[in-house]
């Protein structure tokens, strides 16, 4: 097994300028009357209403919330795993050069943190989260109430998941496969090397070690140190 780590050196080498294209043709985005029955659904199914919402966080929303939080602490999803599979072409990817981004898929456990939400105005928090976090139709990363355990026990968290009914789950990959596009794709936000190593960098912060992730990003600094010097 290689002992390559993956830098900040190799995202500099496959970094690159890539314009947003927008969304592609004949794709359906979600409307504002989408958010609006999202936000009421999930809110309609709050199972502790009046109380804080808890927000389950297992990726990019651990080093880019976008949403203000008061808490932090560590938490278990039982039955959903990190999984590199959600097939994107804009974000981090290109229609010529599709990437992945992560997403929790059905079985095994995954550690993460809990964040709870400020209690005021939750619609217009999770209108803006549900913006950040989905965008086309049908819905890829669906919202839903998780259980998950935490140091004080379990309780319910707002966690989203992937649909695998949409047209852009990858299904269960080979690391080999999703490390080669990785260390490829790349798009207006940037590449999925970078997006590995955010996540890796902060789940070990946190004194979270994924093992399918640690192996992931050796492959990935594999991949990049044997292509080409541009």
């Amino acid at each position: 097994m290689s002992n390559a780590i993956l830098t900040a050196e190799h995202i500099a080498r496959v970094h690159r300028i890539v314009p947003d294209s927008g969304p592609a043709a004949g794709v359906q985005q979600q409307t504002n009357s989408d958010y609006a029955q999202w936000v009421d659904h999930i809110l309609r199914d709050h199972p502790a209403p009046g109380q804080p919402i808890q927000l389950f966080a297992y990726g990019s929303l651990i080093w880019k919330p976008e949403i203000e939080h008061r808490d932090e602490r560590p938490a278990v999803a039982q039955g959903w795993h990190r999984a590199f599979c959600l097939r994107t072409h804009r974000f981090r990817g290109t229609l010529d050069r599709p990437g992945l981004m992560m997403a929790l898929d059905r079985g095994g456990q995954c550690r993460g943190v809990i964040y709870e939400l400020p209690p005021e105005d939750p619609a217009t928090q999770l209108d803006r989260l549900f913006r950040r976090e989905f965008t086309v139709k049908p819905i890829n990363s669906m919202p839903r109430w998780l259980k998950v355990q935490t140091k004080d026990g379990p309780l319910q968290a707002l966690g989203f998941v992937m649909n695998r009914a949409s047209p852009y789950y990858a299904g269960r990959l080979p690391p080999e496969d999703v490390a080669r596009t990785l260390a490829r794709a790349c798009g207006h936000w940037g590449t999925g090397a970078e997006y590995l190593l955010n996540t890796v960098t902060q789940l070990e912060a946190r004194g979270i070690r994924d093992a399918g992730l640690w192996r992931l990003q050796s492959l990935v600094a594999d991949e990049i140190d044997r292509m080409p010097a541009p």
